[in-house]
């Protein structure tokens, strides 16, 4: 569980890093017509989405994370199956993925004017302040799109492109935890889920 723990939090900073020092911020680069490597930056959670304070989601990632390791470690003990315990270590590194770059990225990089590209700085001199860092996505997948008919009713004549998101590899790893669990540890899940309900109840008849 370490060894994909640390791998996948190594390169999901391997790449962060090389695009935030290689990229202008908005910079896309095409690798097919499916598949392109966009550079934002975002203040939310997965896939760029923001619903709660930067400090809020920041705190949020870091109980996530202690809780998906202390849950881990008592699989282990229990000698719950690998593949179980494999979607929960992915899971674990999403969560702590951009963690890193809320705590740290606003202290150690710039925040230069485009077209030009980041630089490392000295720790404490970045664009912000610890919690305030700025989560860095590039993975961009535009599969489809077209242009609705000028004749529907609200959509006519806009333009649509399937699955718009840019995301990271800490949100792919969450992603591919989670389908992973449903799709085969479905079983597995349920039961962890009542034991866990079961264990409440009993602490409140004590």
């Amino acid at each position: 569980m370490a060894a994909i723990f640390l791998g996948f939090m190594a390169i999901d900073q391997a790449v962060k890093i090389w695009v935030k020092t290689h990229m202008a911020l908005h910079e896309s680069r095409r690798i097919t017509d499916w598949f392109y490597i966009t550079f934002i930056e975002n203040n939310g959670m997965a896939f760029g989405m923001e619903f709660f304070d930067k400090l809020f989601l920041t705190g949020f990632r870091i109980v996530a994370t202690l809780f998906l390791a202390y849950y881990i470690t008592r699989l282990i003990r229990k000698g719950v199956g690998w593949g179980y315990l494999i979607c929960m270590a992915f899971i674990m590194t999403g969560a702590a993925g951009n963690i890193i770059d809320c705590l740290f990225y606003g202290l150690i990089f710039d925040d230069p004017a485009w077209p030009q590209v980041a630089q490392f700085v000295p720790f404490g001199t970045g664009y912000s302040t610890w919690f305030y860092g700025r989560v860095v996505d590039m993975f961009s997948f535009p599969l489809f799109e077209w242009d609705w008919p000028a004749w529907m009713p609200f959509i006519g004549g806009q333009h649509y492109l399937f699955f718009s998101y840019i995301f990271n590899v800490a949100d792919a790893c969450i992603s591919c935890g989670v389908i992973a669990l449903l799709l085969f540890y479905r079983d597995t899940l349920s039961t962890e889920l009542g034991a866990k309900k079961g264990e409440e109840i009993e602490k409140l008849k004590d």
